[in-house]
């Protein structure tokens, strides 16, 4: 199996191949059949096979190569490609390289197929592009190796040669917002703070009073009054964003970073959007995936941070567990003061509706991304009434929408996820209606 820095494997030795042995009884008959019948035509006839043979036999090799295979890149993003490349050592009495890559689920290979050869000149051996298109963990880089000796007299292998376990992160789309924080009450950001601070946001213009700082007189004001005047601004904080991910089902047709969207993968790729730019932004953010996996990753920021969610979202697996949070229908995800939750499901969970309306009451600045695909249906056993399937179905869009209904009527904002750009607007709306007076219940 091959690692980062490639692995040898040593080929069998060599054995004749099936045109040698073809050409060997082809001559041998002919020569004999001449001789014993006095037809010298025969031997014409046979002649081509008698050279191949004899060349191949000439040619014979007598050093076994080894095969060392090794990929460009071990992290990747869902489309975007790298190169498997190969090198022959001990390759004297190497003539040919055949090569067929095998075939993994959302992987494409160029060529078409994964096979590629090439007469071995100067050590240039075949190159394989492979291009995952879903992130994941993706077992790349496995193949067979075939090596023939000059004439095709003899050949080494095929050769298997393990892949490597590959990270595909999430595509991200360029995402670009202007909307202020809700409730930021960090120590630096650039978010707008509802407090006077030294920031750069213009807050108004008052009389000068002991301690204001000489930089901050606005002497316009101030000639045109007779008094001294100052400049106030609002200090720009950073806040807390927690990304919840639903990964208990996965609904819809995954066809890749090109096709068609499933439920995670619209799930993953709008987390890994929105992580992004707040990162860059200067906000904490952290995540919390509700699943069998029960990823999490704490608050914090930075690039390092960026990676290290990322690489969670690389490893999120599907399906439920039999737990307490799951028994009583309540999640404790730890949402602390002036954070802003972002809840990423197909709201087919009741816990997840149920966690979104408490932290609403509570006067959490809560949004809900709706992750559920126009075209998804779920996945009916063979053995099931599909009439009666339909119906549940049915049913079941009737309570999620009863639960989206309610949560927009407490003030959660319910959006389906559309690119970048989606939660822009209603980012700003949450911002706007923080900054007015309200009564939470305890």
């Amino acid at each position: 199996m091959s690692t980062a820095g490639g692995e040898r494997a040593g080929p069998r030795a060599w054995r004749p191949t099936t045109s040698l042995g073809r050409a060997l009884v082809v001559g041998a008959l002919g020569v004999a059949l001449a001789v014993a019948s006095g037809e010298p035509a025969v031997v014409v006839l046979v002649a081509p096979f008698v050279t191949l043979a004899a060349l191949g036999l000439v040619h014979r090799p007598t050093r076994v190569p080894a095969l060392d295979a090794r990929l460009d890149h071990l992290t990747l993003r869902e489309g975007i490609g790298t190169t498997s490349r190969l090198s022959v050592t001990d390759a004297e009495d190497v003539e040919y390289v055949a090569r067929v890559a095998g075939q993994a689920p959302y992987v494409v290979m160029r060529p078409h197929g994964g096979r590629e050869g090439r007469l071995l000149d100067g050590g240039a051996t075949p190159e394989i592009e492979i291009s995952p298109r879903r992130w994941g963990r993706r077992m790349l880089g496995q193949e067979k190796v075939a090596l023939y000796a000059p004439w095709a007299g003899f050949r080494c292998g095929p050769v298997g040669l393990g892949g490597q376990w590959t990270r595909v992160l999430p595509a991200v789309a360029p995402y670009d917002s202007r909307a202020q924080a809700p409730q930021p009450v960090g120590l630096v950001g650039a978010h707008r703070s509802r407090r006077a601070g030294s920031g750069t946001e213009l807050a108004g213009i008052r009389p000068f009073q002991a301690g204001d700082r000489l930089r901050r007189v606005n002497w316009r004001v101030s000639l045109r009054t007779g008094d001294l005047h100052v400049v106030t601004t609002r200090a720009e904080e950073d806040t807390g964003v927690l990304l919840v991910l639903d990964a208990l089902v996965d609904l819809g047709v995954s066809d890749g970073v090109d096709g068609a969207s499933s439920s995670l993968d619209l799930g993953v790729r709008a987390a890994s959007a929105i992580a992004e730019h707040h990162v860059r932004q200067g906000d904490r953010v952290a995540l919390r995936v509700i699943g069998r996996g029960h990823e999490q990753v704490g608050y914090g920021a930075g690039a390092r941070h960026l990676r290290r969610l990322q690489d969670q979202l690389a490893t999120v697996r599907v399906g439920a567990t039999a737990d307490r949070e799951s028994d009583t229908g309540v999640l404790q995800l730890g949402v602390t003061a002036g954070a802003v939750v972002v809840v990423l499901s197909p709201m087919l969970a009741e816990s997840v509706g149920t966690t979104a309306a408490m932290l609403t009451r509570r006067g959490v600045a809560v949004l809900v991304v709706d992750t559920l695909p126009d075209e998804a249906v779920p996945d009916v056993p063979e053995s099931a009434d599909p009439a009666r399937a339909a119906l549940a179905w049915r049913m079941r869009m009737l309570e999620r929408s009863v639960v989206l209904e309610r949560l927009a009527a407490l003030g959660c904002p319910v959006v389906a996820w559309r690119g970048p750009g989606t939660v822009d607007d209603v980012l700003r709306r949450l911002a706007r209606r923080a900054q007015l007076p309200r009564v939470v219940g305890r």
